[in-house]
C-alpha cells in the first residue's frame, strides 16, 4: 500500500511532458545508464511517470526503514536484555546503518552509470531484503542486529540517489526539478511515516521483528515493478569504466568519518573513544583516495566537462542544509522534552510540525524551479529556514501559550516554516548538481549531493552538541542544588523553584544559541546557492507532448 502510493504520487508530480532533448529525443533516446527509450511521445510520456513513480516508491520503502526503530527501540532493548538507561550499547545498530547507508552510496552511484538504474536498483532491493533478513533473525546480538541494519543501509541508501540520476536520464533540465522535488518528498515522508509505521506493524504482528520480515514480500512487489517499469540498457551500447578502486577507498574514508563522528556518550568529550585514530583513518584513506583520482584514467568523480562552481557550491549548500536538519531532528525534541514538559512520544509528536513541512517544501520547491530557476529557489528556501531557526531561538519560556495574529499557534508555526524552507532547498540542489555533470556522471553525481548532506548532518549535530554541553555545564558551573534540611517548608520550596528556574534558564539560553548558530549555518548555505547558476534551465524546443 506504501509502495503504490509513493509510486502514484511522485508519477503524478512528474507531469506529462516528455523529454525534449538531453535525456530523450522525439525519436526515443538512451539514458546515461543505457536505458533504451522508445516508442510515440505519448507513450514514452506514460512510461517514465511509471518508472520515475515506482524509483520514488522505493525510496519511500528505505527511507521508512530508516526511522522505523525509533518507535521500537524500547522493544529492541527488551530483546537484548539491555537496559533502557545504556542506550549506547545498541548504538551499533544506529551507527552500522549511517556506515552503510553512506558508505557505499558514491560507488553504487557510480555503477548505475556504468550497468543501468534498472539493475542495480534491483541488486539494491535484492541486498535491502537480505539485510532485513539478518536482522529479523539477529536473536539477541546486537551485532547480528548491527551487522543486518548495515546491510540494509549499503543497499538501502543507493536507492535515493539512484532515483534522482533517473530523473535526470528521463527528463529534460526544464521539466527535471519537479520530479526531483517529489523523489525528495517521498524520501522526507519516511522520516515522517518511519516511527508510525514501526509502531503500527510491530503492534499488528506481534513483534518488532515482523517489520523486517514484512519488507520481504514488499521488497518483492518493488523488484516486479522496477522490472516491469524501468527501460534496461541500450542494446549495442558499451559499458562504461567504473573506478572500483577510487569507490573502494571514498568508502572506506566516509565509513571511517560515520564512526569517527557518531559518540554515543557526548557529554564526555567531543569524540568518541576512539574517534581521534579514527579520524586519522579517515584522514589517510582520503589522502590515497586524492592521489588515486589524480593519477587514475578512470575516475570515481570526473569533472572533466562539469561545471565546478555550481557543483561545489551545491554540495556547500546540501552540506548546510544537513546539518540544520539533524541539529532539529535533535534538539527540538529535546526542547519539548526538557523545557516543555513533554514525555519522548509527546516530544515526536512536536517534531512532526516540522517534519511534515518537510515534504510539502520539497514539492513546492520542484515546482518553483521549473519557473524561476535553481539559485532563487535554493537561496530563499535557506534563507526562510534561517528565519525560521531565528523565531525558534526566541521562543519565550511561554511559548505554547502564544500566538501570531491571535489563532497562529507560534510553536507549530516557526517550526514549519524551518521545516518549509529545508525543503525548499532538496529539489533546486539535486537539479543544479546534475545540470553541473555530463549525464554519463549522473549517478555519482547525485550521491555526492546526498553524501553532502549526511556528512553535514553528523558533524553538525557532533559539533553543536558539543557546544551546548559545554554552553549548559558553564551556565550551570555556579549552581549548587540547595541545602533544604531543617529549614520551613515554605522556604525549602522557594529554594527548590529557584533551583529549577536556574536550570531552565540555562536549559533555553543554551538552545536559543544552538538555534541561532543553525540560522547562520543556513545563511551560510544561501551563500553556497547564490553560487549556483542563475540561469533558467533550457533543453532546446519542445517535444510533441510539451505542447
Amino acid at each position: 500500500m506504501a509502495l503504490h502510493s509513493a509510486a502514484g504520487a511522485t508519477a503524478a508530480a512528474s507531469g506529462d511532458a516528455a523529454v525534449p532533448g538531453g535525456a530523450a529525443d522525439s525519436g526515443g533516446a538512451a539514458d546515461s545508464g543505457g536505458a533504451a527509450v522508445s516508442g510515440g511521445a505519448a507513450g514514452r510520456g506514460s512510461r517514465r511517470r511509471l518508472a520515475i513513480g515506482v524509483g520514488g516508491a522505493t525510496v519511500l520503502l528505505a527511507a521508512l526503514d530508516a526511522y522505523v526503530v525509533v518507535g521500537v527501540l524500547t522493544d529492541i532493548l527488551d530483546a537484548l536484555h539491555i537496559a533502557t538507561n545504556r542506550l549506547e550499547r545498541v548504538t551499533p545498530v544506529v551507527t552500522g546503518f549511517l556506515l552503510g547507508y553512506i558508505a557505499g552510496m558514491p560507488l553504487l552511484g557510480s555503477l548505475s552509470d556504468r550497468l543501468g538504474r534498472r539493475a542495480v536498483l534491483v541488486a539494491c532491493l535484492v541486498g535491502f531484503a537480505g539485510g532485513s533478513v539478518v536482522t529479523a533473525m539477529s536473536g539477541d546480538s546486537v551485532w547480528v542486529l548491527a551487522a543486518g541494519r548495515t546491510v540494509q543501509g549499503l543497499a538501502g541508501g543507493a536507492l535515493l540517489p539512484v532515483t534522482l540520476a533517473l530523473a535526470g536520464d528521463l527528463w529534460a533540465e526544464r521539466r527535471r526539478a519537479a520530479v526531483l522535488g517529489a523523489v525528495g518528498a517521498a524520501q522526507e515522508l519516511g522520516s515522517v511515516l518511519g516511527p508510525l509505521y514501526g509502531v503500527g506493524v510491530a503492534a499488528l504482528l506481534g513483534s518488532w521483528r515482523g517489520i523486517f520480515w514484512l519488507n520481504l514480500p514488499l521488497v518483492a512487489v518493488a523488484i516486479v515493478l522496477v522490472w516491469v517499469a524501468l527501460p534496461g540498457r541500450a542494446r549495442g551500447v558499451p559499458p562504461r569504466k567504473t573506478d572500483v578502486v577510487g569507490g573502494l577507498l571514498l568508502a572506506v574514508t566516509l565509513g571511517a568519518a560515520v564512526v569517527a563522528l557518531y559518540n554515543p556518550d557526548p557529554e564526555r568529550s567531543v569524540l568518541p573513544p576512539w574517534g581521534g585514530w579514527t579520524l586519522a583513518g579517515a584522514a589517510g584513506a582520503g589522502a590515497l583516495f586524492i592521489l588515486w583520482e589524480w593519477r587514475a584514467r578512470t575516475r570515481l568523480v570526473d569533472l572533466r566537462g562539469a561545471l565546478r562552481r555550481p557543483f561545489f557550491a551545491a554540495l556547500g549548500a546540501s552540506f548546510c542544509a544537513g546539518a540544520a536538519l539533524m541539529v532539529t531532528l535533535v534538539d527540538v525534541e529535546l526542547v519539548a522534552q526538557t523545557l516543555l514538559g513533554r514525555t519522548g512520544v509527546q516530544g515526536t509528536l512536536v517534531l512532526t510540525r516540522f517534519l511534515v513541512a518537510l515534504p510539502v517544501g520539497a514539492v513546492l520547491g520542484g515546482w518553483l524551479v521549473g519557473r524561476l530557476g535553481e539559485r532563487p529557489v535554493a537561496v530563499a528556501g535557506l534563507v526562510v529556514a534561517a528565519g525560521g531557526y531565528l523565531l525558534v531561538a526566541g521562543w519565550p519560556a511561554d511559548v505554547l501559550q502564544r500566538h501570531y495574529l491571535g489563532f497562529l499557534p507560534r510553536l507549530d508555526t516557526d517550526l514549519a516554516v524551518a521545516g518549509l524552507g529545508l525543503g525548499l532547498v532538496i529539489g533546486p540542489l539535486s537539479a543544479a548538481i546534475l545540470r553541473a555533470t555530463p549525464s554519463a556522471q549522473h549517478g555519482v553525481a547525485s550521491s555526492a549531493v546526498v553524501v553532502a548532506r549526511m556528512m553535514g548532518m553528523l558533524i553538525g549535530v557532533a559539533a553543536l552538541t558539543a557546544w551546548g554541553l559545554h554552553r549548559f555545564h558553564e551556565l550551570t558551573a555556579h549552581l549548587n542544588f540547595p541545602l533544604v534540611f531543617g529549614k520551613p517548608q515554605d522556604e525549602q520550596r522557594r529554594l527548590i523553584d529557584a533551583y529549577r528556574e536556574a536550570l531552565q534558564s540555562a536549559l533555553r539560553t543554551e538552545y536559543r544559541e544552538i538555534f541561532l548558530a543553525t540560522a547562520v549555518i543556513c545563511a551560510l548555505g544561501a551563500l553556497c546557492a547564490l553560487l549556483l547558476s542563475g540561469r533558467r534551465a533550457t533543453a532546446g524546443p519542445p517535444s510533441e507532448s510539451d505542447a
